[in-house]
């Protein structure tokens, strides 16, 4: 028996059990485990039509699961949907549209409301400190479609964050951008989750410019996954049995590369992992 001075064991903010998706009479996803505590950034990798996009939409509650379980905070997802915020795949913003950062964070707690004058008080601080917490003060006033791609989305995670979720879900967010800003990006989810004690999920192609903040992984080949720490997945034997080829994992200067060890014909090497096989034909899951 434990004595009363050992802490209780943490219960997981995100636990996913045996997860299986179909759509279209096709597996996306096939008995994917996944437990995420408070206060971590984990980094979904994985090309398009593995089912990234899918993951991210039955843990919104949007998505109808053939198998297994996902709990939020030790509740049923519906339930827990308000811990959630969620950032979709770019979104387009036209030049004209006379919508500010400032208005497009505030519509995250008063949709088309504006509310009585004690409610509008209190969504211009919540709204406040949602463009202090990604840096966007500066350009509060600016419509949404003059932004350069990086302010547009801290504009959009200011949104989601204006609720004050504790899991934040982030589906490409790296996609188009110029290096800078996809540093500036990646140093603003490390500090979310280190200072503000959120726990992240995001997506992308490529894991390398998330190396810095990543505290955990979840690598999907064809709807299945290898999860851990990046020095756990990311291993010759590990993702070959992921990709059901033999591929060798190369580092070099703090970066990832993941080559098949035998192609079977001309045109057959692929890179893989960090610098991911070309799209397939497939939309995204």
């Amino acid at each position: 028996m434990p004595s009363s001075s050992t802490p209780a064991p943490t219960e997981p903010l995100l636990q996913i059990e045996n997860l299986g998706v179909r759509l279209g009479g096709r597996q996306v996803l096939e008995g994917l485990d996944l437990s995420l505590e408070s206060g971590v950034l984990c980094g979904l990798i994985g090309e398009n039509g593995a089912g990234k996009t899918t993951l991210l939409r039955s843990i919104l509650g949007l998505q109808r699961i053939a198998s297994g379980t996902i709990r939020l905070a030790g509740g049923s997802v519906g339930k827990a949907r308000d811990l959630v915020g969620y950032v979709p795949q770019k979104i387009a913003f036209d030049p004209q549209l006379p919508l500010r950062t400032r208005d497009l964070v505030e519509l995250g707690l008063s949709g088309r409301h504006f509310g009585l004058p004690w409610r509008r008080r209190r969504y211009q601080a919540a709204t406040k400190a949602a463009l202090a917490a990604v840096g966007a003060e500066h350009f509060a006033d600016q419509r949404l479609g003059r932004l350069s791609g990086g302010q547009q989305q801290r504009a959009v995670i200011a949104h989601a964050l204006v609720r004050e979720p504790r899991l934040l879900l982030l589906d490409e967010p790296l996609a188009n951008l110029d290096f800078r800003s996809t540093t500036s990006l990646v140093q603003l989810l490390g500090t979310l989750v280190r200072e503000h004690g959120l726990t992240v999920l995001v997506t992308a192609h490529d894991m390398n410019p998330l190396l810095p903040v990543l505290d955990r992984l979840v690598y999907l080949v064809g709807g299945r996954a290898a999860t851990g720490t990046v020095d756990e997945v990311v291993r010759p034997d590990v993702l070959s049995g992921l990709y059901g080829y033999p591929v060798t994992v190369l580092r070099h200067h703090g970066r990832f590369l993941v080559l098949p060890d035998a192609p079977d014909g001309p045109g057959e090497m692929r890179h893989a992992g960090t610098e991911l096989p070309p799209p397939s034909p497939r939309e995204e899951a």
